[in-house]
């Protein structure tokens, strides 16, 4: 058997202002769309996020994405205009990686070893 990353879905109010949210903010690229469905997703290389629209009270989740640079990807993040929480800095668990927060409420923690 082999696995690859898994891709989230994330519960959005609407899937088109997620889409060009991430794309604008976040550097993704909008993949596709389907309206009956009410479901989406952006893409950046091999990362893919799927959006579904709900009515529903979100509940915000953490996601640790790995970056070959971090101090690179905060530099393009911040001149997007991300909404970013802590800038790099090195953990004591042996990792360098700083924190952005998107429209709903989500952690990306954007990360690589030390």
């Amino acid at each position: 058997m082999k696995i690859s990353q898994p891709t989230p879905e994330l519960a959005v109010p609407n899937v088109r202002e997620a889409q060009e949210y991430y794309r604008d903010k976040l550097g993704f690229e909008i993949a596709w769309y389907n309206e009956e469905g009410s479901i989406g997703a952006v893409a950046h290389g091999d990362c893919a996020i799927f959006f579904r629209k709900t009515a529903q009270k979100i509940s915000p989740g953490v996601f640790w994405v790995f970056t070959e640079s971090v101090d690179e990807s905060h530099s393009e993040l911040v001149r997007l205009g991300a909404d970013v929480l802590q800038g790099p800095c090195d953990k004591p668990w042996g990792l360098r990686q700083f924190t952005v927060r998107d429209a709903y409420g989500n952690l990306f923690y954007f990360f690589h070893d030390l």
